[in-house]
């Protein structure tokens, strides 16, 4: 078995013996547990998560393309302009001439249109362009949104500290408005989590749900925290939503904002290791989602039904229950409004599901789950850092599985 046969973990020690580091040294660097070094390094728990590994490289002082086994002369997946949009949010001078606020509404229509069909390579070119307009035409509401897409623009790039950037600026940008400062928060979490910093993601997305969010309606409820999956009596209605103690009618976009949150939180708590509030964060959105029917998705966040179906799948795989998140998965991808997800709800989540399919040691089933996410989204996988980490995954098999081989040569895995 050469080098580039090695398991990640197996690499990992193999550096972490070059360094002399003892497995708790390795630990301390990374504010991690000696088991958590010693589970990966028998492969016990994948490492398969980008950000971490960029960290362990760095404490190692090697490429995090050596921790993957690819050649030093593998061209990066992410396409050209990161430095453009760096530059652009780091213009602090509002343009002299404002532009219209119609044009800019449609600029950023357009934007959303190509982030949801995964067209990261043009998003690039458009969005310091777009960051230049928003941050002259003084609208919270585009301004909010324009920072938004940068930052999941740039979660999907690996460049999770630039997009927890754009993602305050987001914050900042929605003031006082508590629905703007809630689809803000949204991106703030997604940029925490690729930044491997789940628990300081956990406490925004809760402390956001808990101001928008009726408070729980039984004694015993803690906030968001608190809900024990009694669904009924937190259900929206069509377009418009019963609120409860007092609070009144409340717009169904407003409530999906509020289910995506709960998802995100949920999502955070599965990284922070709190399986039982995560379970109870995805109880209460399934409550949101039951309710919510026919609305138009004003707030861009592809909440409902399927999408806690899915985000459970997530849950599941995060905290090592795999055979759990390939069964639900197989469930989910059949249900009715998956097709009708956007393409990069879909293809992020296949990518997801290639995951829990390895930590079972399904290489095929991961290799269908890689494939599928590049016929829906291509760029999820040709552009994400973390797909490549597993195709090369997937690819070290003997024989590797079909259609992976294809995709290691596209993104540049061959060796």
């Amino acid at each position: 078995m050469t080098s580039d046969d090695l398991p990640i973990g197996r690499r990992v020690a193999s550096w972490r013996v070059r360094r002399s580091m003892t497995q708790q040294m390795l630990a301390d660097r990374l504010r991690r547990s000696k088991s958590w070094v010693d589970k990966i390094e028998r492969g016990a728990r994948p490492l398969d998560r980008y950000s971490v590994i960029q960290e362990v490289a760095h404490v190692l002082r090697v490429d995090p393309g050596v921790l993957l086994g690819q050649p030093r002369s593998t061209p990066a997946g992410t396409p050209d302009g990161v430095d453009d949009i760096r530059a652009a949010l780091a213009r602090y001078d509002t343009p002299q001439a404002p532009p219209q606020t119609d044009e800019l509404r449609r600029q950023v229509g357009h934007a959303w249109l190509a982030y949801q069909h995964a067209h990261y390579g043009q998003l690039v070119r458009v969005v310091p362009g777009l960051l230049d307009a928003a941050q002259g035409a003084r609208s919270p509401e585009l301004l909010v949104q324009a920072y938004r897409i940068t930052s999941s623009l740039l979660v999907k790039l690996g460049e999770a500290d630039l997009a927890w950037l754009a993602a305050d600026r987001a914050m900042a940008a929605a003031g006082d408005d508590p629905t703007l400062a809630a689809t803000a928060t949204i991106a703030v979490a997604q940029a925490l989590r690729a930044a491997n910093r789940d628990p300081l993601a956990l406490t925004a997305t809760q402390t956001a749900a808990n101001r928008l969010l009726p408070p729980p309606s039984r004694p015993g409820d803690h906030e968001v925290g608190g809900f024990d999956g009694d669904q009924s009596a937190r259900q929206p209605h069509d377009h418009r939503a019963a609120g409860q103690r007092g609070v009144g009618l409340r717009p169904a976009g407003e409530w999906a904002v509020g289910g995506a949150l709960l998802l995100q939180a949920a999502l955070a708590a599965a990284g922070c290791g709190e399986d039982r509030r995560a379970d109870e964060l995805i109880g209460r959105a399934a409550g949101i989602a039951a309710g919510l029917r026919g609305y138009d998705d004003t707030h861009r966040t592809s909440f409902g039904p399927i999408a806690v179906e899915l985000a459970r799948v997530v849950v599941a795989a995060v905290r090592g229950d795999a055979v759990e998140a390939v069964r639900r998965h197989a469930i989910a991808v059949r249900r009715e409004g998956w097709r009708r997800l956007p393409a990069e709800h879909r293809g992020a989540y296949l990518v997801d599901a290639a995951r829990a399919y390895l930590q079972v040691g399904d290489l095929r089933g991961a290799a269908r789950a890689l494939v599928d996410a590049d016929s829906v989204a291509p760029a999820e996988v040709r552009c994400r850092p973390l797909a490549r980490t597993l195709i090369a995954e997937v690819a070290r098999g003997h024989p590797a599985p079909a259609g992976v081989a294809r995709l290691a040569t596209l993104v540049g895995l061959t060796r």
